[in-house]
């Protein structure tokens, strides 16, 4: 295996490449032409050359892993599509002599051997876009123990799948089991004479091939508008921001956050729903049907729990539990999603906020003016020297108007803090700028008036000048006279 960058032969024997930087697949049939390589009248050093076709070899990588991860992701989906259909066609179809489970079976295996040869060709191509990236020869560099680990795990979850149908294959079936196996509606293509272990295994196997729609997120950042932007990646890169899927999906839930949720709620229901199905189908329990399962479902989701039906095995308990666990988190994202929607926007608050200062103010100056009023009906009470009752009484009302004052002034106060604190960057970077555009506007206009203050004090220097000139020739000519 060579980890190194594409020659300038081509991948294939049909390609050549030109000159000047025009590349041609296929022997002519079909070209495809790419920035050219050198520009007119300009010769480029190696060095240069060479990181020119770095960036080609590069495009075309993270195009394969496009490709590759679509690839795997529709091969995935056909595993779990065929295991589906044989988990939901052997209680009908399984009979002595039929050859259409273990046909399904055979190309759940094909459709999980095409799978793993995707999974090792998308490292392997992720591998030499690494070694491109960092300027490297050796490929081992790149196989560091995380990378082998996950390289690992993904195979081993990618190699998941039923497989108890091929134990079925050339054994002879007694007929009292074809009967105890028509009659118990067993959810897989397994006899229960082979006995519960062998269809334990075979329930967990079609269980776990479910995880591999991990394979989603990757396909979800690959094929992203975020990471094929070239704005984003230079902007992100400026920033020292990775564009991992944790990014991608904070992207997409700030921009479509209900279609986000709407559809993955869903997804999961239905998944889990059938999941649940397949382990209550043993029992002959009512939860084994499609319709009750997705009610358990949807409220164990929703934590509402009404406890009419509840599931039986310990498995079916495990797929509530996990749907528990997401309903909660999912109901999380749903009060964030739906308190970003009813919050006010900064306009609004402004205009909110303003309204009720004006109110405020208002009350408070009908405050005001109810102390003063209650002051001057005590006061008149202390000139009339009336009873003692009304003096009380309007002792009473004007405590009372002093604390309704008091009050308003301090509502009125928090409200103005909080306002103040929503005062936005933005605004107040425009505010300065329009500061220091009025100061250097002022700072002209202070240079022009000093300039032309300059140019008078010139002219007044020449007129006292010409002005002494003339006095003195004025005395030299009447000098004579008065000798």
């Amino acid at each position: 295996m060579e980890m190194t960058s594409r020659s300038l032969r081509g991948d294939s024997p049909g390609d050549c490449v030109h000159f000047d930087g025009l590349i041609s697949r296929n022997g002519g049939d079909s070209t495809e032409v790419s920035v050219p390589l050198t520009l007119p009248g300009k010769r480029l050093s190696p060095i240069e050359g060479g990181n020119l076709y770095r960036l080609r070899d590069r495009k075309f990588l993270l195009e394969d892993k496009k490709r590759l991860c679509a690839l795997a992701l529709g091969t995935a989906l056909l595993g779990i599509l065929l295991m589906i259909i044989h988990a939901e066609m052997c209680p009908f179809v399984y009979l002595p002599g039929s050859s259409a489970a273990f046909i399904i079976n055979c190309s759940i295996s094909m459709s999980t051997g095409c799978l793993l040869i995707l999974i090792i060709v998308f490292h392997y191509k992720d591998i030499r876009l690494f070694i491109i990236d960092h300027n490297q020869v050796d490929w081992r560099i790149a196989m560091t123990s995380h990378k082998v680990l996950v390289i690992t795990l993904e195979l081993l979850v990618c190699a998941i799948h039923p497989v108890g149908t091929y134990w079925e294959v050339g054994l002879p079936i007694p007929l009292e089991a074809l009967e105890v196996n028509a009659s118990s509606s067993a959810p897989l293509c397994v006899s229960h004479h082979h006995g519960e272990t062998l269809m334990d295994m075979e329930l967990l196997l079609s269980a776990l091939m479910f995880l591999r729609l991990y394979l989603v997120h990757r396909a979800i950042l690959l094929h992203s508008k975020v990471l094929l932007s070239a704005s984003y990646r230079s902007i992100g890169s400026l920033n020292n921001i990775n564009f991992t899927f944790r990014f991608v999906l904070k992207v997409l839930m700030n921009k479509y956050p209900a279609r986000t949720l709407l559809v993955f709620i869903l997804f999961f229901w239905l998944s889990a729903s059938w999941m649940l199905t397949l382990c209550e189908r043993q029992t002959k329990a009512i939860t084994g049907h499609m319709d009750t399962a997705l009610w358990l479902i949807a409220i164990t989701f929703l934590t509402v729990g009404y406890g009419d039906v509840s599931p039986n095995t310990n498995c079916g308990k495990a797929v509530c539990l996990f749907t528990g666990v997401m309903g909660v988190a999912c109901t999380a994202m749903l009060v964030a999603v739906v308190t970003k929607k009813l919050a006010l926007n900064k306009g609004e608050k402004h205009v909110h906020f303003f309204m009720l200062d004006i109110q405020i103010s208002k009350r408070i100056r009908h405050a005001a003016a109810n102390v003063l009023r209650e002051c001057w009906l005590l006061h008149r009470t202390n000139l009339t020297k009336g009873n003692s009752g009304e003096h009380r009484r309007h002792q009473r009302c004007l405590l009372e108007a002093i604390r309704v004052f008091r009050h308003l002034r301090l509502k009125q106060r928090k409200l103005r803090d909080y306002a103040s604190e929503m005062v936005d960057l933005p605004k107040m970077q425009m505010i300065m700028c329009d500061l220091s555009a009025n100061w250097n506007n002022s700072y002209r206009e202070l240079e022009q008036r000093i300039l032309s203050m300059e140019q008078k004090l010139d002219e007044l220097s020449r007129c006292f000048q010409q002005t002494s000139e003339l006095l003195s020739q004025a005395l030299r000519h009447r000098s004579p006279e008065i000798r």
